[in-house]
């Protein structure tokens, strides 16, 4: 093997990986102790309705009929996958989660930027996010509907339906979740934001970047693990949307979510095997978006802290 060789095959070769310092362990370990009654004492609220609702899953059994309970394996699963319907409701929440989170990232950050430069008081930008999810959806939904709304008036959309077919109905659904929840994700950007030395940005601007670039090579960069914390809590919760379908349409028009689904099987049609089937789908999905956004963003916490 030459010394040419030799030099390629050490510098293809995975760095060792730094070992924690004296710091870090104490802080995990801390962490630790920390977190233990909260971790046991939802362990203990959770872990029984989660088992029991995988249990059910492997069951027919509706609560009309509680003395008929037949063991179907996984049959409740295949009956799901294989329907139409779960995948139209995999998509329609695909589609709310993907303008709502889209929108509000663009919206939160320009948000907290501003609130940096005005020195505005957070509190007065909570007050959306301080109202019930069920009185907010209310109050959209009266603002929209075709007897009592005001807004085909100010728009003078004469005696337009907006809940009368799919796209105008998701398009209210995201504005309301939209205006809802922006304002607690720009606190956590906000937060993110003041940790960013004022010295960097003055930097780069003495050295002729850009707004875009400075933008793109010292905000995002130093604010990675902020934003990847407020992406996942909107996406979870957007991927988990319930009330505001359920308060402005009830899931007609194609604008059921696979929240909406799970409880219509559930409670309206009291088909327990299938609806536990479905909520542990759901649940699943949502442990597959947590770890790709973990997996994805690869945030360095360590590193944020300053370990080394």
């Amino acid at each position: 093997m030459t010394v040419v060789q030799e030099r390629a095959g050490a510098e293809l070769a995975p760095a060792p990986r730094p070992a924690l310092s004296d710091r870090a362990k104490h802080e995990r370990r801390l962490g630790w102790i920390l977190s233990a009654p909260a971790v046991v004492v939802m362990l203990f609220v959770t872990a029984y309705p989660m088992l029991n609702a995988l249990y059910l899953s492997l069951f027919t059994y509706r609560l009309t009929d509680p003395g008929h309970q037949t063991f179907v394996g996984l049959s409740n699963y295949w009956i799901v996958l294989k329907d139409p319907l779960w995948w139209q409701d995999v998509a329609t929440t695909a589609l709310i989660t993907v303008i709502t989170v889209a929108v509000r990232r663009v919206l939160r950050m320009k948000k907290a930027r501003c609130m940096i430069r005005a020195n505005a008081m957070p509190m007065t930008i909570l007050l959306p996010y301080g109202i019930i999810t069920v009185v907010s959806a209310y109050a959209w939904a009266y603002a929209f509907r075709l007897d009592s709304g005001f807004v085909n008036s100010w728009l003078h959309l004469g005696t337009f339906d907006w809940f009368g077919a799919r796209w105008s109905s998701l398009v209210v659904i995201c504005l309301s979740e939209i205006w809802k929840t922006t304002p607690f994700i720009s606190l956590l950007l906000l937060a993110g934001l003041a940790q960013i030395p004022d010295v960097l940005q003055e930097a780069a601007e003495v050295d002729g970047a850009t707004a875009w670039q400075r933008l793109w090579k010292v905000t995002i960069p130093n604010m990675k693990a902020a934003i990847m914390v407020a992406l996942l809590f909107r996406t979870l919760a957007a991927w988990a949307i319930f009330d505001n379908i359920f308060i402005m349409t009830g899931g007609a028009n194609g604008t059921e979510s696979l929240s909406f689904l799970t409880y219509r099987q559930s409670i309206t049609r009291v088909a327990i095997g299938l609806g536990s089937a479905l909520s542990v789908l759901l649940f699943l999905s949502v442990v597959l978006i947590a770890f790709v956004f973990i997996k994805g963003f690869k945030v360095n916490l360590g590193g944020v802290r300053g370990d080394r």
